[in-house]
């Protein structure tokens, strides 16, 4: 789930007009604001139009952000489809999952959620769609992780990888039709009644532990790179936070001058990998890093691919079915439903996060269900497209909107345009398979990290005093390890004579999140206990409150070029769970775009959001 950022001090210029709805009073307080209540004022709320200039700055920041999530993906997955030796299908993979979250988050900015966040990668279809790659019958051959016996070009190695592709594409697109269905139709908030806290945590918390091999494996090729770049991103991220870098400035009324901006704060894991990459670049053209393959730290050196970059092609644009037409598994698709479920319970929390954040009132249920829907209209492209992995709504970019002070949806809107084109451009992504795997193996550490641990940050809304909390838990989490380990060690074991239902039950098992939310979602609905003490009021007051069908609500949540004004004379348009209900609307007024509200007059020239996110 989105963790809530605090801010750090940054300037922000109070609002210009009156009347909006991000300054209208919030439980009962008075008009005067407090000088924490005006330091913690948004530049821009979700409907404004910054400048064009600024909405272009904005949303290369949003990008940096989401690329660490974005890049993993990719990287993992290439070690289940053969692809370890294959640099340039990597770029290739990296350049179609840019492209297709730059339209998912065009598609969710415009007619889902409409609030300012980015879709991209999500790694609750990593663990099924990696357990099942290690299936017997998708068991990468030999020969494939030898470098020198790979051509890259060869029919033989091309229908390897590819095969294992045209599966993982058609199970997640069959998978995300269940999420379009659940969205589209209002289900979610019935499936929300059902899953708590405790079903939550163990689920969200076994992704991020469920990858310590890859990560480890990464890591070990040079335990100092990584450890350096792992050190590098804490250094940035937690203990150099909060001081500000002097940077010179320029501006019309105080002339040159400097400027403190929290550049630690924006962008840690870029600053870090950057940072190591720059060194394993000096330690290679110097010569400290081995330059034999067979010696320890071989794989830190940043030449090992440099014929990438040269070999992508300036242009290329990524089309459905590149890869060949998908295939259908009964066992992959019930393993990406697990991932499926909790992306959407994962996506409902960033909601009402980025809502507060951008100044929105809370998003009303018809909003949250198109949102959904949206998203799993994103996972089906995504699969058409070939990504090998679904899109979801970026935490981290949520994040980022209380560090800049702008919520407003023009910034992501800009940022996913900056996708479409970075994925147009098979050099980009050919440049970040040049990353060494120990720089990367860094990375996972942190994130992989902090994943788990936002996953245990869910039991704060149940009672951890109580010892049926703690037994659910504790056995959810530990099944959750146990379970897919030793079915990984003993693939033979299951045997019950169908061969559907062998595969099933090897990706279902050997999915540790499906596994430890398995035992979550029984556990905690059928062991007694209170509301309250399972977490369920706490988490209810937070995901299921509905906002009323305000004026200021339909401003942010109402369909674009009028189609609310369109429809509202239908009598029908109460029953569809996705449609906002009747109400007055100023974008509903003839002749104003409804896409976003008209710029604010007399808005101070926001150099302040400019040096915030500048290097």
């Amino acid at each position: 789930m989105a963790p809530e950022k605090e801010s750090n001090g940054l300037e922000n210029y109070a609002f210009a007009i009156d009347g909006r709805f991000c300054d209208l009073e919030k439980d009962g307080e008075g008009s005067d604001l407090s000088e924490e209540d005006d330091k913690n004022k948004l530049a821009y709320c979700v409907t404004d139009i910054p400048p064009w200039y600024l909405c272009i700055i904005l949303g290369i920041q949003h990008c940096l952000t989401a690329f660490g999530g974005i890049i993993a993906i990719p990287l993992i997955l290439s070690q289940g489809l053969c692809l370890q030796h294959d640099s340039l299908t990597q770029g290739h993979l990296i350049s179609t999952i840019f492209f297709v979250s730059g339209v998912c988050t065009l598609l969710q900015v415009t007619f889902g959620i409409r609030l300012p966040i980015l879709q991209g990668g999500t790694f609750t279809l990593l663990a099924p769609s990696m357990a099942m790659l290690s299936m017997p019958e998708w068991t990468c051959p030999a020969w494939t992780q030898n470098a020198s016996l790979v051509n890259a070009t060869s029919p033989e190695y091309v229908e390897v990888w590819q095969s294992r592709m045209r599966a993982l594409q058609g199970s997640i697109m069959v998978g995300s039709l269940f999420q379009v269905l659940v969205g589209f139709s209002g289900l979610i908030g019935l499936f929300m009644r059902f899953i708590g806290p405790l079903t939550i945590a163990p689920t969200i918390s076994l992704i991020g532990l469920s990858l310590y091999d890859s990560a480890g494996m990464n890591a070990g090729n040079h335990w100092g790179i990584s450890t350096m770049t792992t050190a590098l991103i804490i250094l940035f991220s937690q203990y150099l936070r909060h001081i500000p870098v002097p940077f010179p400035t320029y501006s019309k009324t105080k002339k040159l001058h400097t400027s403190k901006i929290y550049i630690f704060q924006i962008l840690p894991v870029l600053l870090g990998i950057t940072l190591s990459w720059l060194i394993c670049y000096i330690f290679t053209i110097s010569d400290v890093l081995p330059s034999q393959p067979e010696q320890y730290g071989y794989l830190a050196r940043t030449d090992l691919k440099g014929d990438v970059i040269v070999q992508a092609p300036w242009f290329r644009f990524p089309y459905p079915g590149q890869w060949g037409l998908p295939t259908v598994s009964l066992a992959g698709v019930v393993g990406i439903l697990a991932g499926v479920i909790s992306s959407m319970i994962e996506s409902v929390g960033d909601y009402h996060a980025c809502a507060r954040l951008s100044g929105a009132p809370p998003p009303p249920k018809h909003a949250i269900n198109r949102g959904i829907g949206i998203e799993g209209l994103g996972c089906l492209l995504a699969g058409a497209w070939g990504t090998g992995n679904g899109t979801t709504s970026y935490s981290e970019n949520v994040g980022a909107l209380g560090i800049t002070k702008v919520g407003s949806r023009m910034v992501i809107i800009a940022g996913g345009v900056l996708l479409i084109i970075m994925g147009l451009f098979g050099k980009i992504g050919a440049i970040f398979t040049t990353i060494p795997t120990p720089v990367v193996g860094g990375m996972f550490l942190v994130m992989f990290g902090v994943i788990s641990a936002a996953g245990v940050s869910n039991l704060q809304y149940a009672d951890m005093n109580s010892s049926r909390n703690i037994f659910i838990f504790g056995f959810s989490m530990f099944s959750g390890l146990v379970i897919p380990n030793w079915i990984f060690k003993n693939p033979d074991a299951i045997a019950t004579g169908v061969v559907e239902l062998d595969q099933l039950l090897q990706v279902l098992l050997t999915t540790s999140m499906f596994v430890g939310g398995f035992f979550g979602f029984f556990l905690d609905n059928t062991i007694p206990g209170t509301k309250r003490e399972r977490g369920i009021l706490a988490w209810n007051k937070i995901h299921l409150d509905d906002s009323s069908n305000t004026l200021e609500s339909s401003e942010v949540y109402n369909l674009p070029f009028g189609i609310s004004s369109c429809l509202s004379s239908y009598t029908w348009v109460r029953y569809v769970p996705f449609l906002p209900l009747n109400a007055p609307s100023s974008q509903d007024k003839p002749g104003v775009d409804s896409l976003e509200t008209n710029k604010q007059p007399g808005k101070p020239e926001p150099s302040h959001i400019i040096r915030s996110v500048a290097l």
